[in-house]
């Protein structure tokens, strides 16, 4: 019975996490390659890659980017022509491709009912259906059909009898991150940043490839990893 009761514990938790872990940050796939110089005050300059225009969007871009090579050793430049190295991003989003979603714990999952609650198992002690949601996430084992704030499930989108339907955009952003020696124009490094999101912001999604991109930097070679950075606002 205990064995049970913690099954259905770990269901609800585990609900929890996947339902909750798209408004903690940005999930990106990162992949990078190195043969960067250990840091010893070695110039650098950030300039536009491939397909990137320069202009002011750039430069506060830039200016993130520098941000994160200075913290790890290396010296911002005051030009290109008097850095060790060349930074090259490139960056953007498409124009988004829309998607459905099924709520896996169903609204009017019980006969069609809008105020079905879920049920409580008295012999194993869980409630059986969603976990509530309010500002700081969704939990449980309250009363599974106990709403809160921004409750991304709670907009009922279509649908019928057993399951409620969320129809939302999906927008694919990349970043692209390559590092050359000025002198002959040896690779030093190269990145990639990949993320799914549903905003196509890059003022809000670039930030955070970028970060993405500096966690654990430089990497190791050839590895893809996911990883969620705190989302910027």
């Amino acid at each position: 019975m205990n064995i049970i009761k913690k099954l259905g514990a770990a269901a609800l938790i585990g609900a929890s996490l996947a339902l909750s872990a798209c408004t903690t940050g940005l999930p990106a796939k990162v992949t990078r390659y190195s043969a960067m110089p250990v840091p010893a005050g070695q110039s650098f300059y950030v300039v536009p890659g491939n397909g990137t225009a320069s202009g002011l969007q750039f430069n506060s871009f830039a200016g993130v980017v520098t941000r994160q090579l200075a913290a790890r050793g290396y010296r911002a430049a005051a030009s290109p022509q008097a850095a060790d190295m060349l930074v090259r991003v490139s960056y953007g989003v498409d124009q988004g491709k829309q998607e459905v979603e099924v709520d896996p714990f169903g609204r009017y999952g019980r006969f069609g009912d809008p105020f079905y609650r879920g049920f409580y198992d008295p012999r194993f002690g869980v409630y059986y259906g969603r976990p509530y949601y309010s500002r700081y996430g969704y939990w449980g084992p309250r009363s599974p059909y106990y709403y809160g704030w921004n409750d991304p499930f709670w907009y009922r989108r279509g649908g019928g009898l057993g399951g409620d339907v969320r129809v939302y955009t999906v927008f694919q952003s990349f970043l692209d991150m390559d590092i050359v020696r000025r002198a002959d124009n040896a690779p030093l490094f190269e990145g990639h940043a990949r993320a799914r999101s549903q905003t196509d912001e890059l003022g809000t999604l670039v930030p955070n490839l970028v970060d993405a991109m500096f966690t654990g930097f430089p990497g190791r070679n050839g590895e893809t990893v996911r990883i969620t950075v705190p989302a910027h606002r």
